[in-house]
């Protein structure tokens, strides 16, 4: 199997709330300083990406963040607008701007995601159809939450096996084999150490073993440092004890109540590392109000180690 960065196509998903888009980003930034002009690809027409580098919308349109790294946020209705101007020229043009056949179109199920999907294939072939369009060495999907992400990858072989003929038939059957392709496409789950989030994870590990995909690496994010040893923590429940000043005892409280999640996230950590198999890169908790420059420096120098301690441990 070939190291992650190594592929064209890595889908990031997760449960909601646990930093897809933080990890999708790092993960670009990573490959970009090795090299790759990379692509984080949002859905929905999210914009998140260009939140973290104070970048102003800007929708369906590749824009660079950072030397080597772009992003584009994914619209269905754009996406469609797109596939008919290649595949049929002026008709095609026609009839995307005809609201009767958008609605249409947009209404039939599964059909959001499966332009959604066909634009993020589109991004990764070396012979873009997007006129202008350069092609790139690596897209990070910024995929939906768990559920709907594993729907995304079964899109494409879904519409294939019920259209069984016909062009979009044929996509559908491309784009799937390029998901089945290993060597091409790859998935990561993030999740935080909680119970929750863990218990999706494992679950996500199930669902892409029954629809014939794997699990290429979970990013365990937000995990607390333990900063006391048991000593420690017996000494600081002794001065709270003694303590009378409010100040004091508020610091102390906070130092255990701390010390305690991080405890509890262990426990997390170590079920999942038992049903991934060492497949587990950690991320820390950042303190901050909110990312910025310092933050994600760190979360890249992170994740650069731990890519290097998980590819080694899979072997």
């Amino acid at each position: 199997m070939p190291a992650l960065l190594d592929k064209r196509l890595i889908f990031v998903t997760g449960k909601g709330g646990v930093g897809k888009s933080t990890v999708a980003t790092v993960l670009g930034l990573l490959a970009a300083r090795r090299g790759l002009r990379t692509v984080v690809a949002e859905l929905s027409s999210q914009e998140r990406v260009q939140r973290l580098f104070e970048h102003q919308g800007e929708h369906f349109q590749e824009v660079e963040l950072a030397p080597g790294l772009f992003t584009i946020s994914i619209d269905p209705e754009h996406a469609m607008d797109e596939y008919l101007r290649v595949k049929i020229g002026t008709l095609g043009q026609a009839l995307g701007s005809s609201r009767l056949f958008q609605a249409f179109a947009m209404a039939t199920p599964g059909m959001r995601e499966l332009l959604s999907i066909g634009k993020v294939w589109e991004l990764a072939q070396l012979q873009r159809r997007t006129r202008g369009g350069a092609p790139y060495d690596l897209v990070i999907v910024d995929a939906p939450a768990t559920g709907h992400g594993v729907g995304l990858l079964r899109t494409p072989r879904t519409f294939a096996e019920i259209a069984r003929v016909g062009p979009i038939a044929h996509q559908g059957r491309t784009i799937a084999a390029t998901i089945a392709d290993r060597d091409f496409t790859g998935v990561v789950a993030v999740t935080t150490p909680e119970e929750m989030p863990v218990n999706e994870t494992l679950s996500l590990c199930e669902a892409l073993e029954q629809e014939r995909l794997a699990l290429d690496l979970v990013v365990l994010n937000a995990l607390y440092p333990v900063r006391f040893d048991d000593q420690e923590v017996e000494e600081l429940q002794d001065a709270l004890r003694r303590s009378r000043s409010p100040l004091s005892r508020s610091a102390l409280r906070a130092a255990l109540s701390e010390h305690a999640r991080a405890q509890t996230q262990r426990e997390q950590q170590a079920r999942l590392e038992e049903g991934v198999d060492g497949r587990l890169v950690q991320l820390p908790y950042m303190f901050a109000d909110h990312l910025g420059p310092d933050q994600l420096e760190t979360l890249v120098s992170t994740l650069q180690d731990g890519l290097g301690t998980a590819t080694a441990g899979s072997r």
